[in-house]
């Protein structure tokens, strides 16, 4: 039997069948964790059936996939760990941080005698290898288990039409559901640290770009305190799961969801807007965020609720001040480098904008992007009055050389982003990453003419232009906004859905495609989109919007 390992072919013998017997040596003295397989363009565990042609790839931490697989492992016997110590504790785990993961223990008071005992557990666990295995159950199966066991870990999957199974993973006597591929055993999550973080613990594990250690562990303090504030929302509203939000659609159709949430939203961008208007000095507001966070409609709205405090907001773009072509930066790859900062002619920027901020009038060029200079045509030209404020709208905003002639009371920096702190069951989170991927999928076959799979093998270049240029600045703004709504993705999702499966199997693309439609089709679908305000977020992605874009 021969199969495609690294596009060449290879032969096996007789007596191998999975992935783990072909590749053991390989995957056991692994300085980057080779922890899964991409099987014909889907994600697989190593004891994965090889047949004959199958094309297979090594998944190392490294790569997205397999640091999904790594972080679940270590969550999972996270939970192990406390089942065995405190099975009566109830774990949350809540959102990412810095190379870590925040969790929370609802009925019990974390100590760091609790966290030392867990992390002695864990520890123990790990060195003893122990295989952790799939199980899949009937429907029915399930039904008997989880009248039986009392407990709802994975109990999710019985509310889920389409799917006619239920998957639990066993590892010694404890169980647990955790969506998608997990390591073959214990042994593999050799690198790990938990410890008492703010109101909870965090568990750590290595990053992608050094997998031998773990990764630097970096305090977002503003990133929690607004995760938190919108966590104690949703759990006020009863909605902190799928299941939840399943059963408050189900109620009025997603009604009371929909208005009580776009509330929540109009409510804070409004006290951003107060709290703007109370800084007499403040004459420029600097917007930034990662893709497909709403940062158009959120300015829009900001705009409308200055109006409504006396201040008459007026946008000024970055586009037209990059720097000349011969001087524009290039990439690793000798291609002109437009996202990086160096790009903008920062000192003309900022001699405009301090002329703008003492009253004066400038002329703002127009950048001429086919001959790649900037162009002054004797009509643009822009002034401030006293009533006015400037906004900036960039993925740069938040970086202070961007505005470095500025004095700080004269600007105000905001951070927006769709921070989803939904999950799909209390072990299982949503990935902010995710829900923003979903958004764009659906704008860009909306308004760019982009196809899903466009939109899947743009978004790693995506990500590695925010990780550079936006998220390292997020905790230097001076306020976050969260645009995700807790009834979005029961929308999004009957967009999104047809658009992946347009994906086939030969493309690479495709496991990424099958994973999203596997979660997305866990929520019910809100049929009715008539109680979505046309100024809504959400109708920068699915149409609809009063604004014009």
């Amino acid at each position: 039997m021969k199969v495609i390992y690294q596009g060449k072919e290879v032969g096996m013998k007789e007596d191998i069948k999975k992935v783990i017997d072909m590749f053991r040596d390989n995957i056991r003295i692994s300085p980057k964790h080779l922890i899964a397989c991409r099987c014909n363009n889907e994600v697989k565990s190593l004891d994965y059936e090889i047949k004959e042609g199958d094309t297979v790839e090594l998944l190392d931490i490294t790569s997205k996939d397999g640091m999904m697989v790594y972080i679940r492992g270590a969550l999972y016997i996270m939970s192990m760990a406390f089942y065995k110590l405190y099975p009566k504790a109830k774990v949350i785990v809540d959102f990412q941080l810095s190379n870590s993961m925040f969790c929370e223990v609802e009925n019990m008071e974390i100590t760091d005698e609790v966290m030392e005992r867990v992390r002695t557990k864990m520890q123990e666990i790990v060195e003893s290898d122990i295989p952790i295995t799939r199980k899949v159950m009937t429907k029915k199966e399930a039904m008997d288990f989880y009248e039986k066991e009392k407990s709802l870990r994975g109990i999710l999957q019985l509310n889920k039409t389409v799917k006619d199974e239920v998957t639990l993973y066993y590892c010694d006597d404890f169980y647990n559901y955790f969506y998608g591929v997990m390591p073959l055993s214990t042994g593999y999550i050799d690198i790990f640290d938990i410890k008492k973080y703010k109101h909870g613990f965090i568990v750590r594990y290595p990053s992608s770009e050094n997998p031998s250690e773990l990764g630097f562990f970096r305090e977002s303090k503003k990133l929690l305190a607004t995760l938190k504030e919108y966590d104690d929302i949703n759990s006020l509203m009863n909605v902190r799961t799928i299941f939840h939000v399943n059963n408050e659609i189900e109620k009025d159709g997603g009604r009371n969801l929909v208005l009580t949430s776009e509330a929540l939203l109009e409510k804070k961008i409004a006290e951003i807007a107060d709290e703007i208007s109370k800084r007499k000095n403040l004459k420029l507001i600097l917007i930034a965020g990662p893709s497909s966070s709403g940062k158009t409609t959120f300015a829009k709205r900001l705009g409308i609720q200055l109006k409504v405090n006396g201040l008459k907001p007026v946008t000024i773009g970055t586009d037209n001040y990059f720097v000349e072509r011969p001087d524009t930066p290039r990439d690793e790859n000798g291609d002109y480098d437009f996202e990086t900062i160096e790009a903008l002619d920062l000192k003309l920027f900022n001699e405009h904008l301090t002329k703008l901020i003492k009253g004066e009038r400038v002329e703002i060029p127009v950048f001429d992007f086919k001959v790649g200079t900037k162009r002054y045509n004797g009509k643009n030209f822009l002034s401030l009055a006293d009533d006015e404020v400037l906004i900036v709208e960039g993925i740069h905003s938040l970086n202070d050389r961007l505005t470095s002639a500025i004095p700080k009371e004269n600007k105000f920096k905001i951070y927006i982003s769709d921070l989803t702190v939904l999950n799909v069951d209390y072990f299982n989170r949503i990935s902010t990453t995710d829900t923003r991927l979903i958004r764009r999928i659906v704008r860009d076959y909306n308004y760019r003419g982009y196809s899903a799979l466009d939109t899947l093998s743009r978004w790693p270049s995506v990500n590695k232009g925010e990780n550079k240029n936006i998220f390292p600045f997020q905790e230097e703004a001076d306020c976050m906004f969260n645009s995700s709504l807790v009834y979005e993705l029961a929308v999004l999702s009957k967009y999104a859905v047809p658009l992946l499966k347009e994906i086939g199997k030969d493309k690479k693309e495709y496991s990424e495609a099958k994973r999203l439609i596997s979660f997305l089709q866990y929520f019910k679908d809100i049929e009715d989109e008539s109680a979505i305000p046309n100024n809504s977020i959400l109708r920068e992605f699915i149409g609809g919007s009063v604004f014009e874009y």
